[in-house]
């Protein structure tokens, strides 16, 4: 039996045993040392798996991702997700569905000093849900706009997904973030239109709230946007001036939120206590992950289907768009039923060589995208893990309506997707 049916095979148990419900970091390392013990030995294989484990758990690279965890996590625990959503509310609250577009501006603004999906889900959902409610918003409105913000996180800098994609294929992190901004900016004015189309054509969708003042409007930025700008300035300011390394930048961010929060007196030591276990929940789960994809890794290097891969995409005779339209569907589909990070670590090492060096792409420009059209998975049944996480939050609404209204922002990331493969400056411009 050749080395690459052995690799099929395996491919194939590896989905039955997902399927069974192994989680997937348990799924990873136990075919992965199947297939090295295969390729080579079971001594090799035990050799293998430790070498590995060990290597990536004290890798300093990765450090930069518990710093921006924990910074996230002490700002949604000090209630600065409150502050941004009020400031939102202030000034667009008074639109056709302003309350959902504030979610939207305030999610962006989280994303910026947290990096992390479910943090913003829950820091923003926790208080614009009950608000939507209080003003009678539609259930299914008020639910999917904030899952559909949220995913504005996984753009905006510091994206925790964008911090893995770098270190794994080793372009930088300071350039990936730096041309994300634009497509963040660009998906949270986009969702913002669509709010608008789908409430002008429904009215009933969301009565309009009263229109604030000048005067509440500005007395709002001083509530605590002046946080978010110096946080801002300190941690990401500092890494794109050059002042600090992404593992700094994080390190002083985190330093930053904490400051400042017990400086006003906002966050407490319950806060801080529950900040820490957070993050160290978060970082052993993606820890986890990493090291066993490493060992998953090795075993598919053996298995030569990713050398196989390589030239059956560069002897198709399709044009190169074609062929990474189809990659990119295939995220999509892999994103409904695989968690963000377990799958940029499992399926990047196979598709960048092929889409850089066959298909020719940007490797900014890839790992922007791939990471946008996932960030659609994470809200398409039937997983759809935001959608959980918003659930979760708003337990009086089924869970199937909340998957019927979130269909119009899915057609907004397919028309951004869509705007960033034809214009890939857009991406590309800052580098």
């Amino acid at each position: 039996m050749s080395p690459e049916t052995i690799g099929l095979l395996l491919m194939i148990a590896f989905l039955i045993v997902l399927i069974i419900g192994l989680p997937i970091s348990f799924s990873m390392l136990l075919i992965g040392a199947v297939g090295i013990a295969i390729y080579t030995s079971p001594a090799v294989a035990l050799d293998s798996v430790s070498l590995n484990l060990l290597e990536q758990f004290g890798n300093f690279n990765y450090l930069v991702i518990p710093m921006y965890m924990f910074m996230g996590y002490l700002a949604a625990e000090s209630g600065l997700g409150q502050k941004f959503f009020n400031t939102a509310n202030k000034w667009i609250g008074h639109l056709p569905g302003g309350l959902a577009m504030a979610a939207q501006a305030a999610c962006a603004v989280f994303g910026a000093i947290s990096g992390c999906i479910f943090a913003a889900t829950v820091a923003i959902g926790s208080i614009a849900i009950p608000e939507m409610k209080r003003y009678n918003y539609n259930k299914r409105l008020a639910t999917t706009s904030v899952g559909a913000g949220a995913i504005i996180g996984v753009l905006i800098p510091p994206s925790i997904i964008l911090m893995l994609y770098g270190i794994i294929t080793q372009n930088p992190i300071k350039t990936l973030f730096r041309c994300a901004i634009i497509p963040g900016i660009m998906l949270m004015v986009l969702n913002m239109i669509t709010i608008y189309i789908l409430v002008k054509r429904d009215p009933d969708l969301a009565p309009r709230a009263a229109k604030s003042s000048w005067k509440e409007r500005f007395e709002s930025l001083s509530g605590g946007v002046w946080q978010v700008v110096v946080i801002f300035l300190l941690s990401l300011g500092g890494l794109f001036a050059g002042l600090f390394t992404p593992t700094e930048a994080g390190a002083v961010g985190a330093a930053g939120v904490l400051i400042v929060t017990l400086v006003t007196r906002e966050l407490k030591w319950e806060g801080i206590k529950n900040a820490l276990m957070t993050t160290s929940r978060s970082v052993a789960m993606v820890m986890l992950l990493i090291g066993t994809a490493m060992v998953f890794g090795r075993f598919l290097a053996l298995s030569g289907l990713p050398a196989k891969l390589a030239n059956l995409a560069g002897s198709l005779p399709l044009p190169p768009a074609a062929i990474m339209s189809v990659i990119m569907f295939a995220y999509l589909i892999l994103g409904c039923f695989i968690d963000v990070p377990a799958l940029v670590l499992m399926t990047v090492p196979v598709l960048y060589p092929i889409v850089i060096n066959i298909l020719g792409y940007d490797p900014i420009w890839f790992g922007v995208m791939m990471i946008m059209v996932q960030g659609m998975g994470v809200l398409t049944p039937p997983v759809g893990m935001v959608i959980y996480v918003v659930k979760d939050l708003a337990k009086d609404v089924p869970l199937e309506e909340i998957f019927k209204g979130v269909w119009p922002f899915i057609l907004t990331l397919v028309v951004l997707t869509a705007i960033l493969i034809v214009f890939p400056q857009i991406v590309t411009f800052a580098k």
